[in-house]
């Protein structure tokens, strides 16, 4: 019997571009929690039976459209403060990348596109740090590259 391969937290990396057009990304710090979702929003349509129109209907599903999006918490750490709020204050993309560290040659190692930062909620607590939670939303679907040999 074979165990599944698996990754740890610090195997999938969520990155944001330090200068547009640099190709160079750094970690959002702070971060504890993390996950990417990506769904399709379906259409659905009822179609009947020629046949037979006493018969219940079909439904059959479409996909209408497709979005990645991001979650995230954690503390709010210094190193991230000024990139996260000028990021949320802009109103604009900036390009980001998520990385899956242990990923096989030939599989999707970077989902990699423009995305909104879309909400950040800070929470403080006498006695403890300040927290933040975040959600990014890609613009359109992300390019997928493949890990290299």
């Amino acid at each position: 019997m074979a165990r599944a391969g698996t990754a740890n937290f610090h195997q999938m990396v969520l990155e944001v571009e330090t200068a547009p057009g640099s190709g160079t990304y750094a970690k959002l710090c702070g971060m504890t929690s993390r996950g990417i979702n990506r769904q399709h929003n379906m259409q659905t349509s009822e179609v009947p039976d020629c046949d037979d129109e006493s018969l219940p209907a079909a439904v059959e599903r479409a996909v209408q459209s497709s979005e990645v999006t991001i979650s995230g918490s954690g503390v709010w750490a210094s190193q991230s403060h000024e990139t996260m709020l000028d990021w949320w204050y802009d109103g604009q993309t900036k390009q980001i990348r998520v990385q899956h560290v242990n990923a096989a040659v030939g599989d999707t190692e970077y989902e990699t596109g423009n995305a909104y930062l879309v909400s950040i909620s800070n929470q403080a607590e006498r006695g403890t740090k300040v927290t933040a939670e975040i959600a990014i939303e890609f613009d359109g679907i992300p390019t997928r590259t493949a890990k290299a040999a």
